[in-house]
């Protein structure tokens, strides 16, 4: 594959040569030129923009200096003709890489060429970075992975006379694409990212086919989560179903962690895949199962108001984290009046000898939704306590009404 970037900062395509892709021009298989845009400026100044027609904040890139900027690239002619080509920052090719030594053959996706109707499909594909354009997508770069010329335009300022890439369509074929909903101070950092999603999809740059094989999206959902050494971390332990050696099991439980990681994440990945009928009756189930359900926690605490009242300010966001989602919390103290023989207070004597003191007894009543099972949806609440909170309560499906089986204590 043949690259060529055109852009009023070369330096900043430098990370071209570097890591895989830098690997891929050592090996032949990519070709990279960057091309000074300034030099195909006619003034003194070599100037490249000008104010928009209109008014409005800005300046505009020339379609002087871009149209013959293509012109010369397409045919590699003009200044095009003698730009240099990136070498590899690194020699790598007399390296072994750790995924050739197990390496899998891969001839590519079968995924089509993008030439639409009316496209000459020998003509080179022309990439131009733009917050108006369609989003970027694995789908488009596997598609552009079986190009044999991509041209990419950077634009700055307030981007490039609409003119440039309405001619350009005369030689090329043109795609103004985005990358995110944001923007950006140029188009570089754009290239960047997709030069680089597109090249790793390049039979021979990957030693292994598995690396994008299992990739996030290459069946339309996000990859699950990923383990290494050591076994336990932290006190946090690599989950047993990975270590027991039955692959069946393994691929079972990353399909399922990638659906519901995708669910929660993506959720409109997994429509898609529902309207391209992508899911099996097992994906569906496992995706039932995880859904979100109305849920309630009930429970009796013995701690000063202090306490609560420190830890109910960030209740909500602890649980959200955990998994509880648009959770609600309402807590009253109950007079030990009502209450003279309490689990807890009973409890708090027995271990610390004396009758709470600065302790008090509170009933708190937590609704939210959460496709928890309800011990974890207790677990997830009584986690957010000081480690020493003596408690007692559940959860349930459905939600509790404040004041609900209360006592002669609750007071709405």
């Amino acid at each position: 594959m043949r690259i060529d970037v055109a852009t009023i900062f070369p330096a900043y395509l430098d990370p071209l040569r570097h890591a895989l892709l830098g690997k891929a021009i050592e090996r032949g298989i990519l070709s990279v030129g960057v091309h000074d845009l300034r030099d195909w400026a006619t003034d003194v100044h070599r100037s490249v923009d000008g104010p928009p027609y209109g008014g409005g904040p800005g300046m505009v890139m020339k379609p002087t200096v871009w149209g013959p900027a293509l012109d010369d690239i397409a045919a590699g002619t003009g200044p095009a003709a003698v730009a240099d080509r990136l070498d590899s920052a690194q020699p790598h090719v007399d390296r072994p890489r750790h995924d050739d030594l197990s390496g899998a053959d891969f001839t590519g996706y079968d995924t089509r060429r993008d030439v639409r109707d009316g496209e000459d499909g020998t003509a080179p594909l022309l990439i131009v970075p733009t917050p108006a354009g369609v989003p970027f997508t694995q789908e488009m770069a596997r598609a552009w992975s079986h190009e044999d010329h991509i041209v990419f335009a950077c634009g700055r300022y307030e981007g490039i006379d609409q003119r440039v890439v309405d001619d350009a369509a005369h030689r090329y074929r043109v795609r103004e694409v985005s990358i995110g909903d944001y923007v950006l101070i140029g188009g570089e950092v754009a290239v960047l990212v997709m030069a680089e999603a597109i090249v790793r999809l390049i039979p021979g740059v990957l030693g292994n086919a598995a690396s994008h094989v299992d990739d996030s999206f290459s069946d339309g959902l996000l990859e699950g989560p990923s383990y290494t050494k050591p076994r336990e971390w932290r006190g946090l332990e690599v989950p047993e179903v990975l270590i027991g050696g039955n692959h069946a099991h393994i691929d079972a439980w990353r399909r399922e962690r990638s659906l519901l990681r995708t669910a929660a994440r993506r959720p409109e990945l997994i429509e898609k895949l529902r309207l391209e009928d992508a899911l099996n009756t097992d994906d569906e189930k496992i995706l039932a199962d995880a859904a979100p359900r109305p849920v309630s926690t009930d429970l009796n605490l013995l701690i000063t108001p202090g306490e609560w009242r420190k830890i109910s300010r960030k209740l909500g966001r602890g649980l959200e984290r955990a998994g509880y989602l648009e959770a609600t919390v309402h807590a009253e103290e109950i007079s030990l009046s009502c209450e003279p023989e309490n689990m807890l207070v009973a409890q708090f004597m027995q271990a610390e000898g004396h009758a709470p003191t600065s302790e008090v007894l509170h009933r708190v009543i937590v609704n939210g939704v959460s496709a928890l099972d309800l011990r974890a949806v207790t677990k997830a609440v009584v986690a957010q306590l000081p480690e020493d909170t003596y408690w007692y309560g559940t959860s349930e499906e459905g939600h509790t009404e404040p004041g609900s089986g209360a006592t002669c204590a609750w007071r709405p």
